[in-house]
């Protein structure tokens, strides 16, 4: 029972202070007992004054009631309480002697005997005599004249409140302020714990991926707008996840149907090749088998080199002007297609050379397998944007079909029947690395033929891109 006991404390003590919910019902709880304790002592000062103003306001009004009795000579029954009055009063002789007094304090002592001998004028304040029970509020004025004699001093006094008294108003507002403080632990616990049910079943739901797979969302709650926007975010996350998974699984499919074909066919040129007599003639075997070897190779650096681009793995970056680029990229090719240029100067960019030069190579590949007479590049300014086009005039790319060829190892039927050994990378990689440089890569509009467009952030005077 003890350690039952002992493990729900436990509970408790982790819920409370290692929890986001009691964290945060604790500290408004504790900032909320502040600011009720601040109230209730401001409270109990505003009491205090106000009762202490009473005593002393009803002490004054009896004398001042008494002492205009005297003047005015109604003497029968000046002594007599009246409504709202204290019954307390007495009446000193100059000796400090009693000469009169109310039926309340009949016997009494002297209250301020010393006062009066000492020809004082006038009393306020505050007593704890021995012969009293309690404490209380003496207010007196000297009488010129009265029923007693000459220089009397009339004197009433009120009872300060009594423990009873005091006690009731500080427990009153600690029980309600307990109340309050109640609830509003109460409150935040609900609120917080409701607040957090979305939370809740939004990680339920995350924990069930293992057994639903990728495909499965979390609920959107329609109350919250972050919780919402916190489940849309997660929904989001989940689809670019799916989506990035089944790119890589349509990438591994891909990359092994092509890396399956060449192999294949290597293999089995090799063991023709080891079954062919002494004597026989080996040569084009083995350049066919070259062929494929060199077809493997390309895949495996195009593999290797979209593994980079995925890593964003950092590579020198410095300033290229675009055109001398271009224009030695287009002298190195060797001259199957007529290309014609137009290159603007001093048009600059940041990245890395080989890269960017791998870029123009793949576009220019591309382009001479489809163009049937020449190819243009072009290269000039467009605003902020330093602009590289590749247009060729071969049959072009239907617009349904522009986003399909930047896929990796998407090629069209065209692009398989004009080059059976192509590897289906040289786009995709292309415009990875555009992004890389925060450019873009698409294909324009053009009258005949495909135009690609190269856009990279131009460096201005030759500083950073805008």
């Amino acid at each position: 029972m003890a350690t039952e006991r002992w493990e729900a404390c436990r509970r408790w003590h982790r819920r409370l202070f290692f929890t986001v919910r009691g964290r945060a019902t604790v500290t408004t709880v504790a900032a909320s007992a502040v600011i009720l304790g601040l109230v209730f002592v401001l409270l109990m000062l505003l009491a205090r004054e106000w009762a202490e103003s009473n005593v002393w306001r009803k002490s004054e009004r009896t004398v001042e009631r008494v002492v205009t009795d005297i003047v005015r000579g109604r003497y029968e029954d000046v002594l007599a309480p009246r409504p709202d009055e204290t019954p307390m009063v007495q009446v000193l002789g100059p000796d400090g002697a009693v000469v009169a007094e109310s039926a309340e304090l009949s016997g009494v002592p002297p209250l301020a005997a010393e006062d009066v001998r000492k020809d004082r004028m006038l009393l306020d304040r505050s007593i704890c005599p021995e012969f009293l029970d309690e404490c209380v509020w003496m207010f007196g004025t000297r009488v010129r004249t009265s029923p007693w004699g000459p220089g009397v001093m009339v004197i009433a006094v009120t009872p300060e409140p009594t423990l009873l008294n005091v006690w009731l108003l500080p427990l009153g507002l600690a029980l309600i302020m307990l109340a309050l403080l109640a609830l509003i632990a109460w409150w935040t616990w609900h609120t917080i714990g409701r607040t957090f049910v979305p939370v809740d079943e939004i990680r339920a739901e995350m924990a069930e991926f293992s057994a639903r797979g990728l495909g499965h969302r979390v609920p959107v709650p329609q109350a919250g707008v972050r919780i919402q926007a916190l489940a849309e975010t997660v929904n989001a996350t989940l689809e670019r996840l799916e989506e990035a998974t089944e790119r890589e699984r349509r990438f591994i499919s891909d990359a092994s149907h092509d890396l399956r074909n060449p192999l294949a066919a290597l293999q089995m040129q090799l063991e023709t090749a080891l079954g062919e007599p002494d004597g026989f003639e080996w040569r084009p075997m083995v350049e066919a088998a070259l062929r494929d070897t060199r077809r493997l190779n390309d895949i495996v650096v195009d593999l290797l080199e979209l593994s980079r681009l995925d890593s964003r793995a950092p590579v020198p970056v410095e300033r290229i002007d675009l055109a001398g680029l271009a224009r030695r990229e287009v002298e190195r090719r060797p001259l199957r297609i007529p290309i014609t240029t137009d290159l603007e100067p001093g048009v600059l960019v940041r990245a890395n050379p080989v890269r960017l030069a791998r870029v123009l190579g793949n576009l220019l590949s591309n382009a001479e397998r489809h163009a049937t007479d020449r190819i243009q590049v072009t290269v000039a300014r467009d605003g902020d944007e330093a602009v590289l086009e590749v247009l060729d005039d071969g049959s072009g790319v239907p617009e349904e079909a522009r986003e399909r060829v930047f896929e990796r190892f998407a090629r069209l039927r065209e692009s398989r029947n004009r080059d059976p050994q192509g590897t289906g990378l040289g786009l995709p990689i292309a415009r990875e690395i555009a992004e890389v440089y925060g450019g873009t890569l698409r294909i324009a509009d053009s009258p005949r033929g495909a135009r690609f467009v190269l856009r990279l952030p131009l460096l201005k005077n030759g500083g950073s891109p805008r």
